[in-house]
This record gives C-alpha cells, structure tokens and sequence, in this order.
C-alpha cells in the first residue's frame, strides 16, 4: 500500500497526484453563527445517532473499494458535537471500505466549548491526528458580534488541550475583516493563537452570505459592510505577523510551520478525488462533480431505505475540468508546475490559456517562470479577477 508521504502534500505544493480525501459532513450545531451559510441545524439532538449510522450505511454502500484514503476530514456543522464512539465508528467504516494509508491525515472540526483533554484523548485514540479549532478571534467583543458561544479564554485552552492530548498537527481558524473588528483586535488574535503553539494558521476574510442574519443586519443598515482594503491589510498584517513567528503561507488563506501544510487541502487545491459523505457534501472524481441530499432528515431516510443519498451531479468537460484545476492550483503560493499539469491534463490546457497568462503576467498578477504559474502577491489580493480571466 502507498503512504500518505509518498504522494507529499505536506510542503503546501501543488502536487500532480495528490491522492485520495474523505470528507465526512457532520450537520450538528449548538448555535448558528450570524455569519454561517454552511448546512448547519441547531436542536437535532435526536437526529445525531441515526444520523451516524445512516453516514455509515452509505459508506459501506459506495463503489469505490479498495482504493487507500490518504485524508480524511470530518467538518460541520460541529463534529464534536458527536461522541467519540461515534465518530471512531465512522472512521472504521471509512478504514473498512476504502483502506487508509498507515500515515494519512485524519482531521476533526472543533468548536472550543465542546471539547476537553479526556474528549480529545478519545480521538486520537480512535485514530485522529489533527485538530482544527474554530477560534476565529480573541476579542470578546468581535466573538459576541459574530454570534459565537465561546470565550477567547475557552478558544485558548481548547489549542492547549489538544496538544496535552498528544495531537500531532493542531489548526486554529480565525476570521478577520469583520465590521466590529478593531487593527488591535486582529493583532491580539494573531499573537494569541501563536503563543498557544498551532502546527497551522487558516485565516479567512468575513464574507457577508445571503441568507444569514449578518446578511439581513448588513441589507438593512444597522451593521456596515466590510470593507475589501480593510481586509487586505489584515491579510497582509498576519502574513508578517506570521512570517515572523515561524509559519509560511502555501495558499491564499493558510499558514503552517515548515511541512505542516494540511494534505487535505492541498489535495483539494490540487484539483484531486475526493468522495463526501454526510448531508449536503460534494464530491469529485475524475471530472465527474455529485452532492448529496441537503436536508439531514431527507439524508438519513434516504440511507436507511437503501435508497440513493445522491441530490445531483454533473460531468465537467476536459476544458474545464483543466480550467477548475488552474485556478484551484493558483491558489498555492507554489502554483501549478507547467509539464506536470500539462501531462495530466493535455497539451491543449495550457495552449488555450496562454493569450491570458501573458496578459495577467504584463499586469503584474501572475509570474510565469522556471517551469512554474503562480500568482503574485498583488495577484493574490485580485484573486478573483486572476480566476475568472483562467477558467
């Protein structure tokens, strides 16, 4: 069997064979934030244990048997929400189809108020060896305002006690640019989460969603919106913050100590095969994008009938499966390595786009050299505009 580390991705660097993910979809969560546009339910208590077993059932079910996972994810929603046993029944399930390489990235989604030494110790025994943390700022009054139920204290001691329980990669996730948010604010986060020791730094600009209640506050005047130069220099005070304490940014919104980058989502910026499980999750294999049911009740019944969970799906042309994975590898610091993404995907994927490489690298947004695409600095705060003009 092939280990994760033979197929790399922990250098943050595109790779050409990026391996295979899991994403397991958990949908449960004690409060929705003001921000949140995910498929999250609040009061589904009673939903949780048939939901598990309905995730297990369309695992056992799928096609694809045999081929070694060499990352999974388990995201929300709040998967520690669910009990260890529950989630260590999920992974087995996961380890009984499919096989998962020997060092594969196993990742759990936490939010701090949820989880304590003993819950943690639970998971790595169960076999999970990373954490991501939902901090997303250290100011009580940003925490408040973003609709929150923890404190700055309790996001601390979370990173803390998934390190006393022996985790090897622990994330925090942060959110800045938000109206309430003060240059001090975003500061203080920053150098918080540092001194708590993270192997990696996701740091992500508050966007305004339809259909959330930040939405309506922003639509209605009683809270402004953000403002895209405030949040371009956040982005680039953490990159210096950062820099300094020892991480490096490989993609537009992530930092990590030195070959700490996350495999998972280097595979999925790498434009690599993934299968998702859960209520609403997507999945991509060879050009070929589905999703499942959105609603958790629609999912479960839908499992428990042995019926399909598929909502929907969609097959991508080679053209742009190729344009997807251009503008998916430009998000890495490193870009896409000309041969290697010409050999996967034709000759003709980067033929067609060269008119626009050149006209994006005259202006400054993308560099072209020594065998490499990448966006530059500038670039990355156009990001967007780079996109678009590629696919």
């Amino acid at each position: 069997m092939i280990t994760a580390t033979e197929l790399g991705g922990r250098d943050g660097t595109w790779q050409s064979h990026p391996g295979f993910g899991i994403y397991v979809h958990i949908p449960f969560c004690l409060h929705r934030c003001h921000y949140c546009d995910f498929n999250t339910y609040e009061g589904l208590e009673t939903l949780r244990a048939p939901y598990v077993d309905a995730v297990i059932a369309d695992i056992e079910r799928d096609e694809r048997v045999g081929r070694s996972v060499t990352s999974v994810f388990f995201g929300g929603g709040t998967p520690t929400l669910l009990t260890p046993h529950q989630l260590a029944r999920i992974l087995e399930a996961i380890g009984a189809r499919f096989g998962i390489a020997t060092d594969a990235e196993i990742t759990a989604e936490a939010n701090p108020e949820t989880v304590d030494v003993a819950y943690l110790r639970e998971l790595v025994h169960a076999g999970f060896n990373r954490l991501s943390v939902g901090v997303q700022s250290l100011s009580p009054g940003v925490l408040q305002r973003l609709g929150r139920t923890h404190s700055s204290e309790r996001a601390v001691q979370a990173l803390r006690a998934a390190r006393e329980a022996a985790f090897d990669d622990v994330n925090a996730d942060l959110i800045y640019g938000s109206p309430w948010e003060r240059p001090d604010d975003w500061v203080m986060s920053l150098r918080g989460v540092i001194d708590a020791g993270p192997d990696h730094v996701s740091a992500y600009a508050l966007t305004v969603e339809e259909g959330t209640p930040l939405h309506t506050l922003v639509a209605s005047g009683r809270v402004p919106d953000v403002d895209p130069d405030t949040q371009a220099e956040r982005h680039r005070i953490a990159s210096d913050i950062l820099a300094a304490a020892g991480y490096e940014r490989y993609e537009v919104s992530n930092w990590s100590r030195p070959h700490r980058a996350s495999r998972h989502n280097v595979l999925y910026w790498s434009a690599g095969d993934y299968v998702g499980f859960g209520a609403g999750a997507h999945s991509h294999v060879a050009g070929r994008r589905w999703w499942s049911l959105r609603l958790p009740r629609d999912y479960v019944a839908a499992s428990a009938a042995g019926t399909s969970t598929v909502a929907g799906s969609e097959e991508l042309s080679a053209d742009q499966r190729a344009g997807e994975a251009l503008m998916l590898g430009l998000r890495l610091t490193s870009g896409v390595e000309r041969a290697a993404f010409v050999e996967r995907f034709g000759p003709w994927s980067l033929r067609a786009r060269e008119e626009d490489i050149a006209s994006l690298v005259k202006e400054g947004l993308v560099e072209a050299s020594g065998g490499r695409i990448r966006v530059t600095t500038y670039g990355t705060l156009l990001g967007n505009e780079v996109a678009a003009r590629l696919l």
